[in-house]
């Protein structure tokens, strides 16, 4: 099956373009200022290209739900709820969490019986997180947790927490069971092994229906005064 896939979440716009499990092209940038708005359509239109492939050919649609920014799920996924409508093919998505955590998998060598903590920024010490246990296949929710010296104490495994959430927490996960991995952003290209395992289970998403996974309510933020 020859799929879309966009990812939103967090200050990576990413868009990839996939046959089954093969990556047939990858347009992707990220940026403070959050380019989402301005440079999503064009990276669709420039990974369509890459591929040499038109819209019409996509049998199905990919996208990241979140959490992560507001507005990067918002245009994420409107974006991808359209062009699946619009085709008349399904949606399919995937948790930053998600992705974050298969990527980490295909480009890393990790002990079978690790604990994979991915945290998605959710601004000052809080992140969006949950837990992965490696040998059990085994996912705890995903929560919105402000991390502090007793963070994950209860784990006796060794811990990897990564992200562009995970950072910012190193002054504070000290322990030796916690290593922190460069590695930042959920990508387009990590739906590579998820979306075909979506499609053979028929986990298809309702478009009509379907919202971004916020997590967290819309909290705006007053622009501090010129004056």
């Amino acid at each position: 099956m020859i799929y879309l896939a966009l990812e939103t979440s967090t200050r990576n716009c990413s868009v990839a373009v996939f046959k089954g499990e093969e990556l047939l092209a990858l347009v992707e940038a990220h940026s403070d200022q959050y380019i989402h708005s301005e440079k999503l359509h064009l990276f669709i239109e420039e990974a369509l290209e890459k591929a040499n492939l038109k819209a019409a050919d996509l049998e199905a649609v990919a996208v990241g739900s979140g959490p992560g920014s507001y507005t990067g799920l918002r245009i994420g996924v409107a974006s991808a709820k359209a062009l699946a409508y619009a085709l008349k093919v399904p949606l399919y998505s995937a948790k930053g969490t998600e992705l974050l955590v298969a990527g980490l998998r295909e480009e890393f060598e990790i002990e079978p019986e690790a604990v994979l903590q991915p945290m998605i920024d959710a601004r000052r010490m809080e992140v969006y997180t949950a837990s992965y246990y490696q040998e059990k296949e085994h996912w705890t929710e995903v929560t919105a947790k402000i991390i502090d010296a007793n963070s994950f104490q209860e784990i006796d495994s060794e811990l990897y927490y990564f992200g562009d959430g995970a950072e910012k927490c190193q002054s504070l996960l000290r322990a030796p069971k916690c290593k922190y991995l460069d590695f930042p952003f959920p990508s387009a290209r990590f739906f590579k092994t998820i979306i075909p395992e979506k499609i053979r289970l028929k986990q298809e998403e309702d478009i009509a229906y379907f919202e971004p996974f916020y997590l967290k309510s819309f909290q705006a933020i007053k622009p501090k005064s010129l004056l």
